[in-house]
Protein backbone atom coordinates (compact mmCIF):
# COMPACT_ATOMS: atom_id res chain seq x y z
CA UNK A 1 0.00 0.00 0.00
CA UNK A 2 2.79 2.46 1.10
CA UNK A 3 4.50 1.60 -2.34
CA UNK A 4 1.48 2.58 -4.24
CA UNK A 5 0.75 5.95 -2.77
CA UNK A 6 4.36 6.95 -3.39
CA UNK A 7 3.80 5.96 -7.08
CA UNK A 8 0.36 8.40 -6.98
CA UNK A 9 2.76 11.21 -5.49
CA UNK A 10 5.61 10.64 -7.58
CA UNK A 11 2.74 10.82 -10.74
CA UNK A 12 0.87 14.17 -9.19
CA UNK A 13 4.41 16.07 -8.92
CA UNK A 14 5.31 15.48 -12.64
CA UNK A 15 1.95 16.70 -13.61
CA UNK A 16 2.03 19.61 -11.84
CA UNK A 17 5.46 20.29 -13.19
CA UNK A 18 4.04 19.63 -16.72
CA UNK A 19 1.31 22.25 -16.02
CA UNK A 20 3.51 24.76 -14.68
CA UNK A 21 5.49 24.60 -17.92
CA UNK A 22 2.36 24.65 -20.13
CA UNK A 23 1.28 27.94 -18.06
CA UNK A 24 4.83 29.27 -18.74
CA UNK A 25 4.65 28.73 -22.24
CA UNK A 26 0.98 30.14 -22.81
CA UNK A 27 2.53 33.56 -20.95
CA UNK A 28 4.95 33.82 -23.01
CA UNK A 29 3.12 33.77 -25.96
CA UNK A 30 0.27 35.65 -24.87
CA UNK A 31 2.71 38.54 -23.27
CA UNK A 32 5.77 38.21 -25.92
CA UNK A 33 7.49 41.51 -24.18
CA UNK A 34 8.46 38.65 -20.97
CA UNK A 35 10.23 36.56 -23.24
CA UNK A 36 11.82 39.64 -24.85
CA UNK A 37 12.63 40.99 -21.52
CA UNK A 38 14.47 38.23 -20.47
CA UNK A 39 16.68 37.92 -23.55
CA UNK A 40 17.25 41.64 -23.77
CA UNK A 41 18.82 41.38 -19.97
CA UNK A 42 20.86 38.10 -20.84
CA UNK A 43 22.05 40.33 -24.11
CA UNK A 44 23.15 43.24 -21.63
CA UNK A 45 24.69 40.76 -19.51
CA UNK A 46 26.89 39.56 -22.49
CA UNK A 47 28.06 42.89 -23.68
CA UNK A 48 28.18 44.74 -20.69
CA UNK A 49 32.72 45.51 -20.21
CA UNK A 50 34.85 43.16 -18.35
CA UNK A 51 37.52 44.56 -16.64
CA UNK A 52 40.77 44.30 -18.28
CA UNK A 53 43.50 41.09 -16.83
CA UNK A 54 46.19 43.65 -15.39
CA UNK A 55 48.65 44.17 -12.20
CA UNK A 56 47.45 46.95 -10.24
CA UNK A 57 49.53 48.53 -7.73
CA UNK A 58 49.75 47.53 -3.91
CA UNK A 59 48.75 50.80 -2.88
CA UNK A 60 45.09 51.49 -3.68
CA UNK A 61 45.60 55.00 -1.13
CA UNK A 62 46.83 58.05 -1.62
CA UNK A 63 50.12 58.86 0.49
CA UNK A 64 51.29 62.29 0.69
CA UNK A 65 53.82 62.65 -1.77
CA UNK A 66 57.40 62.49 -0.47
CA UNK A 67 61.11 63.49 -1.77
CA UNK A 68 59.93 66.10 -4.28
CA UNK A 69 61.89 67.89 -6.51
CA UNK A 70 63.55 70.52 -4.52
CA UNK A 71 61.76 73.67 -5.72
CA UNK A 72 58.30 72.56 -7.08
CA UNK A 73 55.32 73.37 -5.52
CA UNK A 74 54.07 71.27 -3.66
CA UNK A 75 51.13 68.92 -4.21
CA UNK A 76 48.15 69.66 -1.52
CA UNK A 77 46.30 67.02 -2.85
CA UNK A 78 47.97 63.76 -3.03
CA UNK A 79 45.08 61.90 -5.04
CA UNK A 80 44.50 64.99 -7.40
CA UNK A 81 47.24 66.09 -8.78
CA UNK A 82 45.93 68.31 -10.99
CA UNK A 83 43.31 69.72 -7.91
CA UNK A 84 45.04 73.70 -8.87
CA UNK A 85 43.44 73.42 -12.44
CA UNK A 86 39.75 73.40 -11.24
CA UNK A 87 36.98 75.68 -13.80
CA UNK A 88 37.70 79.19 -13.52
CA UNK A 89 40.90 78.80 -10.99
CA UNK A 90 43.28 81.22 -13.06
CA UNK A 91 46.44 82.13 -11.52
CA UNK A 92 47.16 85.76 -12.11
CA UNK A 93 49.61 86.06 -15.02
CA UNK A 94 46.82 83.95 -16.34
CA UNK A 95 44.18 86.24 -15.97
CA UNK A 96 45.61 88.96 -17.24
CA UNK A 97 45.84 86.93 -20.51
CA UNK A 98 43.32 87.62 -23.79
CA UNK A 99 41.22 84.28 -24.00
CA UNK A 100 42.18 82.74 -27.15
CA UNK A 101 43.01 79.44 -29.18
CA UNK A 102 46.31 79.46 -30.88
CA UNK A 103 46.68 77.04 -33.49
CA UNK A 104 49.79 76.13 -35.54
CA UNK A 105 49.52 75.33 -38.98
CA UNK A 106 52.43 73.36 -39.67
CA UNK A 107 52.20 73.02 -43.23
CA UNK A 108 51.13 76.34 -43.43
CA UNK A 109 54.26 77.90 -41.56
CA UNK A 110 51.43 80.02 -40.15
CA UNK A 111 49.58 80.49 -36.53
CA UNK A 112 46.16 81.34 -36.25
CA UNK A 113 44.76 82.90 -33.39
CA UNK A 114 40.63 81.68 -32.38
CA UNK A 115 38.18 84.28 -30.40
CA UNK A 116 36.60 81.20 -28.54
CA UNK A 117 33.27 83.64 -28.04
CA UNK A 118 32.61 84.34 -31.57
CA UNK A 119 34.44 80.73 -33.18
CA UNK A 120 36.20 83.26 -35.91
CA UNK A 121 39.72 83.76 -36.33
CA UNK A 122 40.70 86.78 -35.38
CA UNK A 123 44.36 87.05 -36.44
CA UNK A 124 47.58 84.87 -38.82
CA UNK A 125 50.68 85.62 -38.69
CA UNK A 126 53.91 83.87 -40.07
CA UNK A 127 56.05 81.48 -38.10
CA UNK A 128 59.17 79.28 -38.99
CA UNK A 129 59.18 76.10 -40.91
CA UNK A 130 56.64 73.47 -39.63
CA UNK A 131 55.53 74.85 -36.44
CA UNK A 132 54.22 71.97 -33.92
CA UNK A 133 53.01 73.22 -30.82
CA UNK A 134 52.07 76.14 -28.65
CA UNK A 135 53.65 75.83 -25.12
CA UNK A 136 52.91 77.73 -21.93
CA UNK A 137 56.01 78.94 -20.48
CA UNK A 138 56.46 77.36 -16.59
CA UNK A 139 55.51 80.80 -14.94
CA UNK A 140 52.50 81.17 -17.75
CA UNK A 141 54.09 84.52 -18.83
CA UNK A 142 54.67 83.26 -22.20
CA UNK A 143 53.61 81.29 -24.98
CA UNK A 144 56.12 79.71 -27.26
CA UNK A 145 55.87 78.21 -30.80
CA UNK A 146 57.84 75.41 -31.39
CA UNK A 147 59.14 75.62 -35.14
CA UNK A 148 60.60 72.24 -35.55
CA UNK A 149 62.38 72.56 -38.72
CA UNK A 150 62.79 76.03 -38.71
CA UNK A 151 64.82 75.60 -35.83
CA UNK A 152 63.28 78.22 -33.43
CA UNK A 153 61.28 79.45 -31.09
CA UNK A 154 58.56 82.42 -31.59
CA UNK A 155 57.23 83.54 -28.34
CA UNK A 156 53.87 85.02 -27.91
CA UNK A 157 52.91 87.73 -25.33
CA UNK A 158 49.58 86.12 -23.97
CA UNK A 159 48.48 89.70 -22.73
CA UNK A 160 47.75 90.94 -25.87
CA UNK A 161 47.92 87.51 -28.04
CA UNK A 162 51.28 89.41 -30.50
CA UNK A 163 54.12 87.84 -31.37
CA UNK A 164 57.92 88.43 -30.93
CA UNK A 165 61.17 88.04 -32.19
CA UNK A 166 61.96 84.18 -32.65
CA UNK A 167 64.57 82.86 -30.70
CA UNK A 168 66.93 80.00 -32.46
CA UNK A 169 66.78 76.29 -30.74
CA UNK A 170 67.75 73.17 -32.83
CA UNK A 171 65.12 70.93 -33.71
CA UNK A 172 62.33 72.13 -31.23
CA UNK A 173 59.43 69.67 -31.98
CA UNK A 174 57.87 69.88 -28.60
CA UNK A 175 59.15 71.51 -25.43
CA UNK A 176 58.18 71.09 -21.72
CA UNK A 177 59.20 72.51 -18.39
CA UNK A 178 60.89 71.17 -15.31
CA UNK A 179 58.30 71.04 -12.26
CA UNK A 180 60.98 73.58 -10.49
CA UNK A 181 60.93 75.83 -13.31
CA UNK A 182 64.85 75.65 -14.03
CA UNK A 183 64.96 74.55 -17.39
CA UNK A 184 62.78 74.74 -20.62
CA UNK A 185 63.02 70.70 -22.32
CA UNK A 186 63.26 71.05 -25.78
CA UNK A 187 62.08 67.38 -27.28
CA UNK A 188 64.46 67.29 -30.79
CA UNK A 189 62.95 64.44 -32.25
CA UNK A 190 65.15 64.69 -35.03
CA UNK A 191 68.32 64.82 -33.46
CA UNK A 192 67.13 62.34 -30.56
CA UNK A 193 68.12 64.50 -27.61
CA UNK A 194 66.33 66.06 -25.08
CA UNK A 195 67.75 69.57 -25.16
CA UNK A 196 67.78 71.27 -21.30
CA UNK A 197 68.02 74.93 -21.69
CA UNK A 198 67.12 78.15 -19.33
CA UNK A 199 63.69 78.71 -20.06
CA UNK A 200 63.88 82.49 -20.17
CA UNK A 201 66.72 82.99 -22.39
CA UNK A 202 66.63 79.36 -24.32
CA UNK A 203 70.58 78.96 -23.53
CA UNK A 204 71.41 75.45 -23.94
CA UNK A 205 72.75 74.09 -20.51
CA UNK A 206 72.66 70.52 -21.19
CA UNK A 207 72.40 67.76 -24.26
CA UNK A 208 71.07 64.41 -23.18
CA UNK A 209 71.31 61.95 -26.22
CA UNK A 210 68.57 59.60 -25.74
CA UNK A 211 68.67 55.69 -26.94
CA UNK A 212 65.42 55.89 -29.02
CA UNK A 213 63.86 57.35 -31.80
CA UNK A 214 61.42 59.70 -32.55
CA UNK A 215 61.54 60.61 -28.58
CA UNK A 216 58.38 63.44 -28.56
CA UNK A 217 55.89 63.59 -25.76
CA UNK A 218 56.02 63.00 -21.86
CA UNK A 219 54.80 63.58 -18.47
CA UNK A 220 56.20 64.12 -14.97
CA UNK A 221 55.83 61.71 -11.81
CA UNK A 222 54.09 63.64 -8.90
CA UNK A 223 56.87 64.36 -7.11
CA UNK A 224 58.80 65.13 -9.88
CA UNK A 225 61.52 63.84 -9.77
CA UNK A 226 61.36 61.87 -13.17
CA UNK A 227 59.54 61.90 -16.56
CA UNK A 228 58.27 59.27 -18.79
CA UNK A 229 58.68 59.93 -22.47
CA UNK A 230 57.52 58.35 -25.40
CA UNK A 231 59.15 57.58 -28.63
CA UNK A 232 57.03 57.14 -31.47
CA UNK A 233 59.48 55.64 -34.22
CA UNK A 234 61.27 52.70 -31.88
CA UNK A 235 58.26 51.81 -29.99
CA UNK A 236 59.60 52.63 -26.68
CA UNK A 237 59.01 54.66 -23.34
CA UNK A 238 62.05 56.26 -21.74
CA UNK A 239 62.88 57.22 -17.58
CA UNK A 240 64.63 60.49 -17.08
CA UNK A 241 66.02 61.38 -13.80
CA UNK A 242 65.37 65.15 -13.62
CA UNK A 243 67.72 65.71 -10.97
CA UNK A 244 70.76 64.35 -12.60
CA UNK A 245 68.71 64.90 -16.49
CA UNK A 246 70.14 61.24 -17.21
CA UNK A 247 68.14 58.11 -18.41
CA UNK A 248 67.82 55.52 -15.82
CA UNK A 249 65.32 53.42 -17.72
CA UNK A 250 63.77 52.32 -21.17
CA UNK A 251 60.52 50.07 -21.99
CA UNK A 252 59.22 47.99 -25.12
CA UNK A 253 55.89 48.50 -26.05
CA UNK A 254 55.87 45.70 -28.39
CA UNK A 255 56.51 45.16 -31.89
CA UNK A 256 54.61 47.92 -34.18
CA UNK A 257 53.49 50.27 -31.09
CA UNK A 258 53.94 53.65 -32.12
CA UNK A 259 53.78 55.57 -28.92
CA UNK A 260 52.37 59.33 -28.72
CA UNK A 261 50.85 61.51 -26.26
CA UNK A 262 51.34 61.11 -21.81
CA UNK A 263 49.45 61.84 -18.75
CA UNK A 264 49.53 61.13 -15.44
CA UNK A 265 46.65 59.90 -13.62
CA UNK A 266 45.06 62.56 -10.81
CA UNK A 267 46.44 60.00 -8.08
CA UNK A 268 49.99 59.84 -9.88
CA UNK A 269 49.94 55.98 -10.05
CA UNK A 270 49.52 55.42 -14.07
CA UNK A 271 50.44 57.10 -16.99
CA UNK A 272 48.60 56.62 -19.59
CA UNK A 273 50.37 56.40 -23.13
CA UNK A 274 48.54 56.70 -26.54
CA UNK A 275 49.68 54.44 -29.19
CA UNK A 276 48.48 55.38 -32.79
CA UNK A 277 49.02 51.81 -34.64
CA UNK A 278 47.58 50.06 -31.33
CA UNK A 279 44.60 52.07 -31.52
CA UNK A 280 44.07 52.71 -27.72
CA UNK A 281 46.19 53.52 -24.45
CA UNK A 282 48.93 51.50 -22.64
CA UNK A 283 48.24 52.28 -18.53
CA UNK A 284 52.30 52.23 -17.12
CA UNK A 285 53.65 52.08 -13.45
CA UNK A 286 55.96 55.00 -13.44
CA UNK A 287 57.99 53.86 -10.24
CA UNK A 288 58.22 50.41 -11.31
CA UNK A 289 58.70 50.98 -14.70
CA UNK A 290 56.17 48.27 -16.50
CA UNK A 291 53.09 47.89 -18.09
CA UNK A 292 49.56 47.53 -16.21
CA UNK A 293 47.36 46.89 -18.81
CA UNK A 294 45.96 48.05 -22.06
CA UNK A 295 42.74 50.23 -23.62
CA UNK A 296 41.18 50.01 -27.18
CA UNK A 297 40.16 53.04 -27.88
CA UNK A 298 39.92 53.87 -31.52
CA UNK A 299 42.19 53.83 -34.89
CA UNK A 300 45.00 55.94 -34.17
CA UNK A 301 44.80 57.08 -30.72
CA UNK A 302 47.11 59.92 -30.05
CA UNK A 303 46.20 62.96 -27.62
CA UNK A 304 45.66 62.88 -24.30
CA UNK A 305 43.47 65.24 -21.83
CA UNK A 306 41.87 65.65 -18.34
CA UNK A 307 39.01 66.70 -17.65
CA UNK A 308 38.55 69.87 -15.76
CA UNK A 309 37.01 67.85 -12.47
CA UNK A 310 40.23 65.39 -12.84
CA UNK A 311 37.33 62.39 -12.97
CA UNK A 312 37.77 61.73 -16.93
CA UNK A 313 40.68 61.11 -19.61
CA UNK A 314 39.66 62.46 -23.11
CA UNK A 315 41.37 60.62 -26.39
CA UNK A 316 41.80 61.91 -29.70
CA UNK A 317 41.04 58.68 -31.55
CA UNK A 318 43.08 60.46 -34.94
CA UNK A 319 41.99 57.96 -37.40
CA UNK A 320 38.73 57.22 -36.12
CA UNK A 321 37.54 60.67 -36.12
CA UNK A 322 36.11 59.86 -32.37
CA UNK A 323 37.30 61.32 -28.93
CA UNK A 324 37.13 58.12 -26.30
CA UNK A 325 36.45 59.37 -23.03
CA UNK A 326 38.38 56.97 -20.04
CA UNK A 327 36.87 57.33 -16.50
CA UNK A 328 39.84 57.14 -13.63
CA UNK A 329 38.26 55.39 -11.46
CA UNK A 330 37.64 52.67 -13.23
CA UNK A 331 40.03 52.26 -15.95
CA UNK A 332 37.81 51.69 -18.12
CA UNK A 333 36.12 53.74 -21.45
CA UNK A 334 32.72 55.12 -20.49
CA UNK A 335 31.94 56.91 -23.74
CA UNK A 336 32.74 57.66 -27.48
CA UNK A 337 31.62 61.01 -29.09
CA UNK A 338 31.93 60.59 -33.16
CA UNK A 339 32.48 63.40 -35.08
CA UNK A 340 30.68 64.26 -37.98
CA UNK A 341 32.24 63.86 -41.12
CA UNK A 342 34.60 66.41 -42.97
CA UNK A 343 33.56 67.72 -46.15
CA UNK A 344 36.14 70.52 -47.03
CA UNK A 345 40.48 70.09 -47.50
CA UNK A 346 41.74 66.54 -46.98
CA UNK A 347 45.59 66.15 -47.08
CA UNK A 348 46.47 62.45 -48.03
CA UNK A 349 43.81 60.31 -46.50
CA UNK A 350 40.01 59.46 -47.63
CA UNK A 351 37.96 62.20 -46.66
CA UNK A 352 34.52 62.04 -44.69
CA UNK A 353 36.50 61.04 -41.23
CA UNK A 354 37.29 64.02 -38.83
CA UNK A 355 41.03 63.85 -37.78
CA UNK A 356 40.64 65.30 -33.83
CA UNK A 357 44.44 65.45 -32.81
CA UNK A 358 45.88 67.49 -30.24
CA UNK A 359 44.33 70.73 -27.94
CA UNK A 360 43.63 71.20 -24.95
CA UNK A 361 40.42 72.10 -22.69
CA UNK A 362 38.61 75.56 -22.17
CA UNK A 363 39.44 76.86 -18.20
CA UNK A 364 35.53 76.68 -17.76
CA UNK A 365 36.13 72.83 -18.87
CA UNK A 366 32.74 72.89 -20.57
CA UNK A 367 34.73 72.67 -24.14
CA UNK A 368 37.58 70.46 -25.70
CA UNK A 369 39.04 72.05 -28.37
CA UNK A 370 41.41 69.60 -30.92
CA UNK A 371 42.63 70.66 -34.53
CA UNK A 372 42.07 68.56 -37.21
CA UNK A 373 45.26 67.51 -38.12
CA UNK A 374 44.07 66.64 -42.11
CA UNK A 375 41.30 68.59 -42.38
CA UNK A 376 42.69 72.28 -42.24
CA UNK A 377 39.94 72.63 -39.38
CA UNK A 378 39.88 73.44 -35.40
CA UNK A 379 37.04 71.16 -33.54
CA UNK A 380 35.40 72.72 -30.39
CA UNK A 381 33.55 69.69 -28.65
CA UNK A 382 31.04 69.88 -25.58
CA UNK A 383 32.40 68.15 -22.90
CA UNK A 384 28.80 67.21 -21.76
CA UNK A 385 27.16 65.75 -24.28
CA UNK A 386 29.95 64.86 -26.72
CA UNK A 387 28.73 67.00 -29.70
CA UNK A 388 30.48 69.30 -31.94
CA UNK A 389 29.98 72.77 -31.17
CA UNK A 390 31.79 74.37 -33.95
CA UNK A 391 34.40 73.85 -36.76
CA UNK A 392 36.92 76.48 -37.48
CA UNK A 393 38.63 76.40 -41.21
CA UNK A 394 42.50 77.16 -40.47
CA UNK A 395 45.65 76.60 -42.34
CA UNK A 396 46.85 73.45 -43.51
CA UNK A 397 48.15 70.89 -41.01
CA UNK A 398 46.88 72.10 -37.87
CA UNK A 399 49.02 70.44 -34.71
CA UNK A 400 49.89 71.20 -31.43
CA UNK A 401 46.65 73.49 -30.58
CA UNK A 402 46.88 75.52 -27.20
CA UNK A 403 43.83 76.51 -25.44
CA UNK A 404 44.77 79.94 -23.08
CA UNK A 405 44.38 80.97 -20.60
CA UNK A 406 44.18 77.55 -18.52
CA UNK A 407 43.83 77.00 -14.71
CA UNK A 408 46.64 75.50 -12.33
CA UNK A 409 49.75 77.40 -10.92
CA UNK A 410 52.42 76.43 -13.13
CA UNK A 411 52.95 74.69 -16.39
CA UNK A 412 55.15 71.81 -17.45
CA UNK A 413 54.66 72.53 -20.97
CA UNK A 414 53.40 71.15 -24.38
CA UNK A 415 50.01 72.36 -24.90
CA UNK A 416 49.33 72.73 -21.83
CA UNK A 417 50.06 70.33 -18.75
CA UNK A 418 49.39 72.52 -15.46
CA UNK A 419 49.54 71.85 -11.72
Amino acid sequence: MATLIRRWIAVLIGVVVIAGLVVLLIISVVDPTTAAKTATSRSHRLVRPRPLPRQDPQDATCPPVTNALPGMPAVSDPCNIYSADGPGDLSPAAQAARPLIYVPNGLSDTVDEIDPATYQVVREFGVGALPQHIVPSWDMKTLWVTNDQGNSLTPIDPVTGAPGTPVHVEDPYNMYFTPDGHYAIVVAEALQRLDFRDPHTMALVHSLRVPCRGVDHMDFSANGTYLIASCEFSGQLLKVDVASQSVVGTLALGTGAVPQDVKLSPDGKVFYVADLTADGVWEVDGDSFRVLGFLPTGKGAHGLYVSRDSLDLYVSNRDAGTISVISFATRQVIATWVLPPESGAHLGRESGIASPDMGGVSADGKVLWLSGRYDADVYAIDTTTGKEIARIPVGYGPHGVCVWPQPGRYSLGHTGILR
